[in-house]
């Protein structure tokens, strides 16, 4: 178990202590035999007296099943955070929007939660064809909304980074390389007295740029819990970026789960010794 006694980083108006606690709900790997584990990641983190829903699995009815056996109440959430579109981050949603249609569901400002259509798609004009053959007649409106099986639920689209809470944010990142560059991914950030809590979903955009958006080097992170999206890595690659997450992020404590791979398990381990967390399905990460 992980020994956490935390309180929010604002000084001026945070109590003095503020407890936090992570439960694992959906993930692929665990000791747990009455939990059903699938490929895919959902967490709820409670916060200073908040419930935050983080991402929601890969299935509705197994993510039903998981929050059912562990007593969750998913009708009194704060609110909600969904990493990126991938569907073993989504699918869950069916079910929490049958039980909480109108809790505010934090999303990356991406076409697959309704964001605009990439304009990309309408700059290469031809302006001798007929109206009748143009997109819009050639007057394209400013945006155009992509359709998402998700519009009728009370959608926030996030650019850039949202405070959404005392000390807690939620931070949008886009890969700079080639692969996944047209998958916007949030990560939740949450500030105390001895550095951020830190859960990705995927870290597509990669962890090191994630750590760097959320300044990670002039405000260490005390505990990164979630996927690295190291399964595809080369070997070296993922030893050389858990050494780097240790020495040169100064990251404190380590709860990976999900796409982080079992080399990436073991690697991990390796280079965080004692400050290896365990978070397998059904983990609690608590005080």
């Amino acid at each position: 178990m992980l020994a956490l006694a935390i309180a929010i980083a604002s000084p001026v108006d945070a109590p003095a202590t503020a407890a936090t606690r992570v439960t694992v709900l959906v993930d692929a790997f665990g000791e747990r035999a009455d939990l059903r584990k699938d490929w895919g990641y959902a967490a709820l983190v409670e916060h200073d007296g908040m419930r935050i829903l983080f991402d929601t699995g890969n299935d509705s009815d197994l993510f039903r099943h998981n929050v059912e056996v562990l007593g969750i109440d998913l009708r009194d959430l704060d609110f909600v955070v969904i990493s990126h579109r991938h569907g073993d981050h989504t699918d869950g949603l069916r079910y929490l929007l049958e039980l909480n249609p109108d809790v505010t569901i934090y999303v990356a400002n991406d076409e697959y939660f309704g964001g605009p259509t990439p304009q990309v798609f309408f700059r290469r004009k031809v302006d001798s064809l007929p109206a009748h053959m143009r997109y819009f007649d050639g007057s394209v409106p400013a945006q155009v909304p992509h359709g998402s099986p998700w519009k009728h639920a009370n959608l926030e689209r996030i650019d850039g980074e949202r405070t959404i809470g005392r000390g807690i944010r939620v931070v949008s990142n886009v890969s700079r390389g080639e692969t996944f560059r047209e998958t916007p991914e949030l990560s939740l950030a949450i500030s105390t007295p001895d550095g951020q809590i830190v859960l990705v979903g995927c870290s597509h955009p990669g962890i090191e740029q994630i750590l760097e958006s959320v300044a990670a080097k002039s405000n260490p992170v005390r505990l990164l819990v979630g996927g690295l999206h190291w399964t595809t890595l080369p070997d070296a690659e993922v030893e050389r970026l858990a050494e780097a997450l240790h020495a040169t992020w100064s990251v404190k404590s380590i709860a990976p789960g999900h796409c982080t791979g079992e080399f990436g398990f073991a690697s991990l381990r390796r280079v965080f010794g004692r400050e290896y967390r365990y978070a397998g399905l059904g983990t609690i990460l608590e005080p």
